[in-house]
């Protein structure tokens, strides 16, 4: 058992801090006992959550508090900063054989590894706590966080059958904080947390000075992705498919002369890998040419972990090598350049990495952050986020020293492409190709990168798919002849809060067959889901499309850019267009001169909406430059919106 102690350090709070407080006192005093903050790395998530516990009004037999980490960084960093902040609190770890804590201090600090122990979590009686902290939250939803948190709320279902939940005599609160507050598929973080109480975007701090300021560069080089196998939990790339297309002489030497040319000049580079394997070898290839880098992993000694950053944070060698480790609670304020080297398909992994730079350090001469990330030049595999695709802008442009205004405009118009399945039918070959060229993409201001939309111009930063909106907040994805998913808003009743409600139609046969028999096409509608915000319902209904609807690749050809929506309109769609056009008393020369150059995707939209109740808005002569211009007003309205937003969670899982 060690207890930590420091000297007294007088903590001003930064205005967002404060609110974030005042917004979780309020919520935790409204009755919620489970909510969640979304602050993003380098934004103080600790002082914020430790100025929290010292709040939190308490009995004298509930005055204790339990902060639950992922890892030994994590802990250590919690505990030192509680004991320096408040020296009278009697601050201990609980984590491994070393650091054995005795439950009774004022702030315990515990990895959730040591805590799926029983004898471990038993020491912590929820009757005896004020309040529980989860340091990276995004996890909370995963059956080991579960298994833990149901020990304070019986309200978190455990994922032990046997479990027999708390007799509590009142809640705990339970509060979660991260900087990537989300799950994959946007359904799970509801069966823990209630709420989302407090959110910032980094580009929101960025612009406020909060977070230094970042610079971009994307190394696109000719790499094949198509053949790396995908993890089907957590739908990012396995790591050992994954390497054996990145981690070749080639591509390693590729990054290497990368660094070289566009950021050997940084004091302090941390470069993300895929595997153990890949950050030797990439390592190798930077001290082959002569530069002092050094690596770390999971297996790396603790005494050698911490003198390698130590030595990192202290200038005394430029690049850092990793895989992994310090994905997340890394405290290195003179990061001055991150290198991504792993193709990802998680937003959230993609921003707690390049999160690592973003931290201020002015004590060290750092001005702003480089970020360089590796990608595939072709997008040929759906869902790789990468720089480009972060920020809204297409991946396939290529951008050089142009202007702020240009990229602008082009951002306005710009479509958010993760998925780039163009060459998904291809051919794949036996044989793995070594890169063949490289391309820099350099951004000089990531908020010009914010804008573009497609599809449905409301849930574009929501979904990848085609949505389409059809007025009065009605949201249509057609499901390539499988039928159709409709989102509809639901004002609020005496049983229920204004919601969101979302039906799957079946299609039963084709449309010729059913004229033909004089029968609807379709079966009755059944409900899929109910959600709070329209964020929810949509990145659920894109689960249960994906799962449900249109499995495997099937799914590519709900895509706004699916390969097929870039063809040229075929007669049969201008042809239904035309004729209702023509119905509303439409010049049909102008109608004729608007459909020539449309294609297939462009045409199932209107189509759609005119299916759907929407011909008033979109049967106008001038309904493309109007749904231009709304479309770019939504959005300017829209710029300040993060992707997580503050207000309930909903337990799908539940229903």
């Amino acid at each position: 058992m060690r207890r930590y102690f420091a000297s007294a350090v007088t903590v001003k709070l930064r205005p967002y801090q404060e609110s974030c407080l005042e917004a979780c006192k309020n919520a935790l005093q409204a009755g919620a006992t489970r909510i969640g903050v979304s602050l993003p790395t380098g934004a103080g998530k600790t002082t914020v959550f430790i100025s929290l516990l010292a709040q939190i009004s308490h009995s004298p037999s509930t005055s204790r508090a339990l902060i639950i980490v992922n890892s030994i960084e994590l802990a250590r960093q919690a505990a030192a900063q509680a004991a320096a902040q408040f020296p009278q609190w009697r601050v201990e770890i609980e984590q491994g054989v070393k650091h054995k804590a005795s439950g009774n201090a004022d702030v315990t600090v515990a990895t959730y590894q040591t805590l799926l122990q029983p004898q471990r979590l038993a020491k912590f009686h929820p009757g005896s706590l004020k309040a529980v902290i989860v340091d990276e939250a995004h996890h909370a939803a995963a059956p080991s966080y579960r298994r833990i948190l149901a020990h304070f709320d019986p309200a978190i279902k455990s994922p032990d059958a046997t479990f027999q939940p708390p007799q509590l005599s009142r809640p705990i609160p339970i509060i979660g904080f991260s900087a990537t507050f989300s799950r994959h598929d946007g359904l799970a973080l509801g069966s823990v947390f209630q709420q989302i109480v407090y959110h910032r975007d980094f580009l929101e701090m960025i612009k406020e000075q909060w977070l230094c300021d970042v610079r971009f560069t994307s190394v696109k080089a000719n790499i094949d992705l198509r053949n790396v196998t995908v993890n089907s939990k957590t739908g990012d790339f396995n790591a050992t498919s994954l390497a054996h297309i990145i981690n070749t002489d080639t591509v390693n030497n590729l990054v290497v002369q990368a660094w070289l040319d566009r950021a050997s000049q940084r004091q302090s580079t941390l470069v993300f890998c895929v595997n153990l394997a890949h950050v030797r070898a990439l390592t190798k290839a930077f001290q082959g040419f002569g530069v002092d880098a050094r690596y770390l992993h999971s297996g790396t000694p603790a005494a050698e972990r911490h003198g390698l950053i130590t030595a990192f944070k202290a200038g005394e060698y430029p690049v850092l090598v990793n895989c992994a480790i310090l994905t997340e609670g890394a405290d290195i304020p003179n990061i001055d350049c991150v290198i991504v080297t792993r193709p990802t398909r998680s937003r959230n992994v993609f921003a707690q990495m390049i999160g690592r730079g973003m931290r201020q350090s002015p004590s060290t001469g750092k001005v702003d952050c480089h970020i360089i990330d590796f990608v595939d030049s072709t997008n040929r595999v759906a869902g790789v986020v990468s720089t480009p695709t972060l920020f809204g802008l297409d991946p396939e442009e290529l951008i050089d020293d142009e202007s702020i205004e240009t990229l602008e405009a082009r951002a306005q118009t710009a479509i958010l492409q993760d998925a780039g399945d163009e060459q998904a039918l291809v051919d794949s070959r036996d044989d793995i190709p070594n890169p063949k060229y490289v391309t820099y993409v350099d951004y000089q201001n990531p908020f010009a990168l914010v804008d573009g939309c497609s599809g449905a111009p409301h849930v574009a930063k929501l979904s990848t798919n085609a949505w389409v909106g059809c007025g009065d907040d009605i949201y249509i994805l057609e499901c390539l002849g499988k039928g159709y998913i409709r989102i509809e808003h639901v004002s609020a009743d005496e049983d229920k809060p204004t919601h969101y409600r979302a039906t799957f139609t079946e299609a039963t046969m084709h449309m010729p067959s059913a004229k033909a028999f004089k029968i609807s096409p379709f079966m009755r509608k059944r409900l899929i889901m109910t959600a709070e915000t329209l964020s929810d319902a949509i990145r659920g209904c894109d689960t249960y499309a994906a799962q449900k609807v249109l499995r495997g690749s099937l799914a590519l050809g709900l895509l706004r850019t699916a390969r097929w929506r870039k063809a040229s309109a075929s007669d049969s769609q201008k042809n239904f267009i035309l004729k209702r056009r023509v119905k509303r008393a439409l010049d049909q020369d102008a109608a004729a001169a608007t459909l020539q150059n449309m294609t297939k995707g462009e045409a199932a939209n209107i189509i759609t909406r005119l299916k759907h109740g929407a011909q008033a808005h979109y049967e106008k002569k001038a309904r493309e430059v109007k749904k231009a211009s709304q479309s770019a007003e939504k959005e300017r309205r829209r710029r300040e919106r993060e992707t997580v937003q503050v207000g309930p969670l909903v337990d799908h899982e539940a229903r």
